[in-house]
């Protein structure tokens, strides 16, 4: 009689999962239709929401392999595995490795500044589906997404921030954890659009505090700071600094777009 119940319990279930996706298939065809899904930059028409269409697509220049390992900036041709490139080799970063979705371009350019300044944080889900392939390595269960702290003042002007809006859409698809309150930004500070290398440096200079009891609490895991563009760098190696001096172990950065000619470092 039970064995006859649990299989009716199981029947019933299953019907109601069908009939709960066969619901969120139609109510999407009526959105759909209702709302068709356009292109993030130029709202050209799209076959899926949260999208570019081809045209704007072919603008992004995808960072891909040969690289160097340990910045993640693009080699021209092959170096051999584990070669760094001069950057690395001149100025070895205080990260253990870091990776880029794209290319600092006009139309990453765009893509950021709507996310950051136009009310546009789902442009977050295209950015981060794309840094979670570019990071794949970087990701995992042994690590914890951690979004570089905008200060209390400039998130609720912004009313969020968009480096922890890509760390949840990285999640979504990495299924890694994040965690929003390892680090803070405790000092505010000007933005770093104009200033060159030393300004950008001496601009965040002490602008970072982590939690040493929430980061000791992950000590087994790897962090991974994540951002929007990655310039000079000078951003992410001091919050990087902060983080291993309140005891982190292993610390990677993950960005969406990174400057790889100087003459794109505007932001």
């Amino acid at each position: 009689m039970k064995s006859e119940a649990g299989l009716v319990k199981t029947q019933w279930m299953k019907r109601a999962s069908q009939l709960r996706a066969a619901f969120v298939a139609l109510g999407s065809e009526v959105l759909d239709r209702a709302f068709p899904p356009v292109c993030l930059v130029c709202s050209d028409a799209v076959a899926t929401p949260d999208g570019l269409c081809p045209q704007c697509w072919r603008q992004l220049v995808p960072i891909s392999t040969p690289l160097c390992p340990r910045l993640g900036l693009p080699f021209a041709t092959d170096m051999g595995e584990g070669a760094w490139s001069v950057q690395a080799i001149a100025n070895p970063p205080p990260f253990e490795r870091g990776r880029s979705a794209v290319a600092y371009t006009d139309l990453a350019r765009k893509l950021v500044s709507m996310m950051k300044y136009s009310d546009r944080p789902e442009i977050a889900l295209f950015c981060g589906r794309m840094m979670a392939a570019a990071g794949h390595e970087l990701l995992g269960p042994d690590a914890v997404l951690v979004p570089v702290p905008l200060h209390r003042g400039r998130q609720l002007s912004r009313r969020y921030n968009q480096a922890a809006e890509l760390a949840r859409a990285i999640a979504r698809v990495a299924k890694t954890p994040v965690s929003t309150d390892l680090i803070v930004r405790h000092r505010p500070t000007v933005q770093q659009v104009g200033l060159n290398a030393g300004q950008r440096a001496r601009n965040v200079e002490g602008a970072f505090r982590a939690d040493a009891r929430r980061v000791a609490q992950l000590r087994e895991k790897r962090v991974v700071l994540v951002d929007d563009v990655l310039t000079t760098g000078a951003t992410v190696s001091a919050a990087v600094k902060v983080l291993k001096r309140a005891g982190a172990g292993h610390v990677d950065v993950l960005s969406f777009a990174r400057v790889v000619f100087d003459a794109d470092m505007t932001v």
